[in-house]
Formats: C-alpha cells, structure tokens, sequence
C-alpha cells in the first residue's frame, strides 16, 4: 500500500519549511532509514528519512519549494501504484503553482539571479488577505522581513490564500538592492590631492559590481552560500551593527580544573561516573554559578529596556558541517555538573545529526552564550554576542605562563583565557569586569563539593 511522505513539524512555532535536496528520485527503490531530502527553517538545516519501503512514485515539490509543515511531498509504494489520491490539493503541483500566482502573476524567477521584481505594480492595490484579524505570513519570511526591515503588513503574498511567503520578501530585497546600487553611483566623490587618488564613498562589495582580476583567470570555484550560511552572516552583521560591543580577556589558572577533570575521568573509565565530564563542562558549570552572583549579566537587552531572567537558559556553541549552532540547555541552573554534561553531549549530537529542535537554536532562547575554540588552539578571541543577549563568553586553549607562587618564587603553570564580549549599552566596564573575574575565581578554586547538587 502506497505511504505518503510528509514535511515534519520542527517545533510548534514552525508553520513551513525551505524544501533543500532531494536524495532520492522518482522511480528509485528506497529502503527504511535512508535519507530522502533535506529541509530547512529559518533557523537550522535537517535531514528526513524514510519512514517505509518501497519505490518512490511521486515527488510534488521541488528543490527550493516553501512546504507548510505535515504537508504530502512525495509517494512511496508498490511500482504501479497510484499515487494521486495523495497529492496537495488533488490537482498537478504545476496547475498548484499556477493558481498560486494567478491573481497577483508573480514571475517564476528567482530575483537574486533575475534582479527582476516578482511582484506586478497592480499587485499593490489588491487588498490585504487576513486571517482572523492577522496577517498570513511564514515564520520563515516573517523573520526575514524582520532582519531587512521590511514592513510585510504592507506587502500582499503569492502563497496559498494570499500567505506571504519568503519568495515575497526576497523580492523586496531585490527591489531595494537595485536602488540602493543605484544611490551608491550618485554618492559623492572627490579627489585627493596629490596622486589624483579617487575615493568613492558607500560602495559595497556586489558580485555584479566586481569585475574579474585577469590574474585569477579561472583559478576558483563559485559556490553558493546555504541558507544556514546566510542567516548565521546576516546574524553576526546585525550583531554588530546594532549593539556596543567590547571584549575584555583574562586569564584563570587551570591547575584546579585539569586536576579535577584528571580524576573524574577515571572515574568514569571505572565506571563510577556515567559522563565523561569534560573541561568545558567545567568551565560552563563555573560559568553558571558566576551569573547567580552577577545576575544583570544574564539579561536581554531591548534599547529601552532589559529582561533580567530568573533562570539560567546557557546557550553552548557547536560547530557542525552544516555551519555554527548554538542549542540552548534551559534551566541549567537546576542541573549538577553530571547532568550539565549529559545535556551538552547530547544536544550537540542532535545538533551533528540535524535532529535538534529549531526552538533551542534561537538567540532569545538563551540568556548567556558559552563559545569554547580552545581545543583548536585559540588563545584569544572575539566572539559575536547573540541578540538580544547582553554578553558572550569565548573559552580559549590552556598554555602555561609565568605566575607568581609566593615568596619570590615564579613558575609556569597552565592558564586558561578567557575572552568577554559584552553590550556596553547594557552593562558597564565595572561589571563586566567584575563577572568576568568571578569566572575566573569560579574556575581557579573549582571544588569537587560543585559536584554534590
């Protein structure tokens, strides 16, 4: 019996998903457990299964394609069977397509490659279509509207029923891009003396407006960015664009901590611990008892005003092949140092495996970000807060330097950096400096009494 292939749900907050590869193609014999497609939302990239066996019969969205959530997108089955009775409105996802854009005739074109605005002048005075008092939009185009600047109220979508969808606002984008190329020819320019140097002022680095160095002839390969790729670019940019950000770096000696982890690895090669409990772990654990005493650094700041938490929600930065997430553990204030372990392990294997729930990757979601580059070899760094969190902390490698150990006597011994970048519209020096040193204390005294919580 044929078995429809639906796009999941991840998270309740999702309501469609950006189609990405298909694995498989029609006609294909797919086995349980092999990976069909890939989809995205606006916050991560996953990969689907198959949940049965059989032929894949029919595929009805293609590569690119924005799918609302539990939505039929392909047939599996028996070869021969019919596999109509499962398509999405019981009609060809061609005649779909059409009808979608039949008022508005939005061009099948993609206008970052077109520089075409898919929307028609008289699409503008076609009313607005409202859902119980609401506007349709995907979260997916409503978060790009909101990183743009984008009013969407004002926008009339090409969806199903007039939903916007991110097609609308990408081609807003594009319309906006075009004039602001055009503005950027206009701006003034003047001439420097001496040398007749030329100096153009608000030029930005376009693909289009870049020609070619002969030197490179065709010594490379152009790849398109991910979707991940994008939001992550677009994040960081908007990071910095719209907050103070400064870094202070300080070391902590690790003599305390590598001591510690020495042991509890044993024990957990003896079977008396079920984590392999690690220095990062250590430092988080020391991390979440420093916010308990600095609680203004465990803020969201919103310009006018700033959202002290009561909890400690610590988003852990996990580098991945599909680009840099950062899940949050919550409530990890409630957790002792053996189940603070657990979790991370196990949301940065979700994280790997693409099965994380795009709820935990989002920036509000957490209310302190660790990022840990230390076992790369980093001894220092600069890491990009997390808006519209107030501060992040970079972990660094551990190198020995020279320290005082009393009596006039100096040593080597292994120090770990510390690097924290916070919003100094929402916290002072002072007290980013003084969080910063209780980190550091935390660290350097280290007790295995952290352990019974």
């Amino acid at each position: 019996m044929a078995v429809p292939v639906i796009m999941p749900r991840q998270g309740q907050s999702v309501e469609s998903c950006i189609l990405g590869e298909w694995h498989r193609q029609v006609g294909e014999q797919v086995k349980t457990g092999d990976i069909l497609f890939s989809y995205e939302t606006d916050k991560a990239t996953f990969d689907e299964e198959a949940k049965a066996e059989g032929e894949l019969l029919a595929i009805f969205y293609k590569e690119g394609d924005e799918v609302p959530v539990l939505t039929n997108i392909a047939v599996i089955g028996k070869e021969g069977e019919n596999a109509d009775e499962f398509r999405p409105g019981g009609g060809s996802s061609q005649v779909q397509a059409k009808e979608t854009t039949s008022v508005e005739e939005v061009k099948e074109t993609d206008p970052r490659e077109d520089n075409v605005l898919p929307v028609s002048r008289e699409k503008a005075e076609i009313p607005l279509t409202k859902e119980d008092g609401r506007i349709k939009i995907s979260p997916l185009a409503r978060a790009k509207a909101k990183k743009s600047g984008i009013e969407y109220e004002k926008i009339n979508g090409s969806g199903p029923n007039g939903r916007i969808i991110a097609k609308d606002i990408e081609a807003v984008i594009a319309s906006t891009e075009q004039f602001e190329e055009l503005e950027q020819t206009t701006k003034e320019s003047f001439i420097r003396e001496p040398g007749k140097m030329k100096v153009e002022t608000g030029v930005s680095w376009k693909k289009d407006s870049v020609s070619l160095n002969p030197v490179y002839e065709d010594d490379f390969e152009e790849k398109k960015l991910s979707r991940v790729r994008k939001l992550i670019a677009k994040t960081m940019h908007a990071s910095l664009q719209n907050s103070a950000q400064l870094t202070h770096h300080m070391s902590a000696d690790a003599r305390n901590i590598l001591s510690l982890r020495k042991q509890l690895k044993k024990d957990y090669e003896d079977e008396k611990k079920t984590e392999n409990i690690t220095i990062n772990d250590l430092v988080c654990f020391a991390v979440i008892r420093a916010l308990k005493k600095w609680p203004q650094v465990n803020t969201h700041f919103f310009g006018e005003s700033m959202r002290w938490f009561k909890k400690i929600h610590l988003g852990i930065a996990v580098d991945t092949q599909r680009g840099l997430m950062v899940p949050v553990v919550q409530n990890a204030d409630d957790l002792s140092l053996e189940g603070l372990s657990s979790r991370i392990n196990s949301l940065a294997v979700q994280c790997r495996k693409g099965s994380i729930n795009p709820e935990l990757l989002s920036p509000e979601s957490a209310t302190f970000t660790v990022s840990n580059l230390g076992n790369y070899g980093v001894e220092v760094f600069t890491p990009i807060i997390n808006l519209p969190q107030s501060a992040i902390l970079g972990v660094c490698a551990i190198n020995p330097r020279p320290k005082d150990l009393g009596d006039g006597v100096f040593g080597f011994v292994p120090m770990i950096g510390l690097s924290l970048t916070y919003n100094h519209q929402a916290l002072d020096g002072g007290e980013a400096t003084l969080f910063l040193r209780e980190v550091k204390e935390q660290i350097e005294y280290f007790q295995m009494n952290y352990l019974m919580k």
